[in-house]
């Protein structure tokens, strides 16, 4: 499932504000085990108040809490609009201090619905606010690359600069928008499906799935910054790239949800193919875990991976950094 790609450029000649912890050696993981299940439509996630980690319900337009602590579920919130096609509705989360903003995604005319594609903000357990209409932005500001969805496939959402990062799969583009709404063009891209988002500093990191077939030396994870269109590969040789997250030590993850299913464009992997990998200071991946199913997020705490699936599971890979910023 992967291979080895010669990074564009080396690690070694990254820019020093790009740089992360790839020296170490992989650590010994565990083995990946089934934490929670019974998420419907499970996509997004994040680390919220009190260290829960939360998760968005497309198929349900719920939001749930899961207690690390204990693995207790809660009803976060409800009645955000729910997934049309299987996919969508309330896609990913983050949190500005106690505050929720959800990504919602795949609804609207489109889809015979008069849902607003765009960001909400949680008001209460079911009550929300729209505070971006991105699909309206992306209906007049159209992308550069082929498009058949016009309001955009809105995969993640990072907060960012007192404001949000949103990367579109689809419109191949990341936006930036702030907590009044307004909306601009942060970074945009060839055909190479945006994914997953993380942020350290002013510096974006970003999870390519690249284009269909997504073949492993298109899965790649780049770094970019506010002030310029310059894009720098990070690693690359995973298949269909969803997730990036830092670890201990600015170690750096990706999630590869592993080989396409074929069956068209935006459909899923096949089951049991996925990974959990790391950024090697060659510029390829190393797998730190394998055979999961069908992975969308994942989210890091300490030193365990929590990982989300689409269909409806929570599975954790412990002891996933090497020392000295893992257990030795």
């Amino acid at each position: 499932m992967f291979t080895s790609c010669s990074p564009e450029p080396g690690l070694g000649e990254l820019p020093s504000e790009y740089l992360v912890n790839a020296s170490a050696k992989l650590s010994e993981p565990g083995e990946p085990e089934l934490f929670l299940s019974g998420f419907q439509g499970a996509s997004g996630s994040t680390i919220g108040p009190g260290g829960d980690l939360f998760v968005t319900e497309g198929a349900t337009g719920t939001i749930s809490r899961v207690d690390l602590k204990t693995g207790d579920i809660s009803t976060f919130a409800t009645g955000l609009p729910p997934s049309i096609i299987g996919i969508g509705g309330a896609n990913d989360i983050v949190f500005i201090d106690d505050t929720a903003y959800v990504i919602v995604t795949l609804v609207g005319p489109q889809f015979g619905t008069e849902d607003i594609v765009g960001i909400y903000r949680i008001d209460g357990p079911e009550t929300f606010t729209v505070i971006a209409d991105i699909g309206a932005f992306s209906v007049e500001n159209p992308p550069k690359t082929d498009f058949f969805v016009t309001m955009g496939v809105q995969y993640s959402i990072e907060f960012y600069r007192g404001g949000f990062l949103v990367a579109d799969g689809h419109h191949n583009r990341v936006l930036e928008v702030t907590t009044e709404g307004d909306i601009s063009v942060f970074q945009e891209f060839g055909n190479i499906v945006p994914t997953g988002l993380d942020v350290l500093g002013h510096t974006v990191y970003m999870a390519e799935a690249g284009p269909v077939p997504h073949n492993p030396e298109d899965g790649k994870v780049v770094a970019f910054g506010p002030n310029s269109s310059d894009v720098t590969t990070i690693a690359s040789g995973a298949r269909l790239l969803v997730d990036v997250e830092f670890g201990r030590g600015r170690s750096l993850f990706a999630l590869s949800q592993g080989i396409w299913n074929e069956e068209g464009e935006g459909s899923p992997a096949f089951p049991d193919t996925g990974s959990l990998v790391q950024v090697q200071d060659d510029g390829t991946f190393s797998i730190v875990a394998d055979g999961l199913d069908r992975p969308t997020s994942m989210e890091i705490v300490h030193n365990k991976a929590y990982i989300v699936t689409l269909m409806g599971d929570i599975w954790t890979v412990d002891n996933i950094s090497a020392p000295p910023y893992g257990k030795n």
